[in-house]
């Protein structure tokens, strides 16, 4: 059961959804382009909270600025960034001590934006990170980048770009990443919500 909260980010009151499970772990879920629809009710976005209730993890996914009853205008991921940061602490500090992050198309830039901004993060999972739409070139790829999942017709996503960013080739292997491509799926995952949640859930 997740209730509706907001946290603090720098000044601006951030909406949320939080599910408190008795355990110390919890994840922190992002939602695809604001200016594209995006927000935390997105089918996906649901997918992944879905999953990790599965393995008892406290989960909360929220709405960056500008985006619902969120506060603020879109910032073009700095911004974003700050939203993220600030659900980070705000997890922490309702006790959970171990902290995974995870997000969908959009969210998976600014999560991976973060990465070197907060050693809370422990691991991280990415669902269709939009590499033929933002420019993630700038950004190195982590080792906490546990598991990422892309459909075999995401041209937004294309799994051959993905890897080429993670670096994941044989002969140029930076760190063992879990690659899962959904045969059929495109970018939306139209009609394999189910096949997702159950590639999640088998990783997490």
């Amino acid at each position: 059961m997740e209730e509706n909260i907001f946290f603090d980010s720098n000044g601006l009151e951030i909406e949320g959804l939080l599910h408190l499970n008795l355990k110390d772990k919890g994840v922190v879920v992002t939602h695809p382009h604001p200016l594209y629809g995006g927000d935390m009710y997105n089918p996906v976005v649901k997918s992944i909270i879905d999953a990790y209730q599965k393995k008892e993890y406290s989960t909360l996914r929220f709405n960056f600025r500008g985006t619902g009853k969120s506060e603020g205008k879109f910032e073009n991921g700095d911004g974003e960034k700050t939203d993220l940061l600030s659900a980070v602490s705000y997890m922490k500090n309702k006790g959970i001590k171990t902290l995974c992050v995870s997000g969908y198309s959009f969210g998976t830039w600014i999560n991976a934006l973060a990465i070197d901004s907060c050693d809370e993060i422990k691991e991280m999972t990415m669902v269709s990170p939009p590499v033929a739409f933002i420019d993630f070139d700038p950004i190195n790829p982590a080792p906490c980048i546990k598991l990422v999942v892309s459909g075999s017709l995401d041209d937004i996503a294309p799994a051959a770009k993905i890897k080429a960013w993670l670096g994941t080739s044989e002969n140029d292997a930076r760190f063992e990443i879990d690659f899962e491509i959904i045969d059929g799926a495109d970018h939306f995952y139209s009609g394999y919500t189910s096949t997702l949640e159950s590639i999640l859930t088998k990783h997490i």
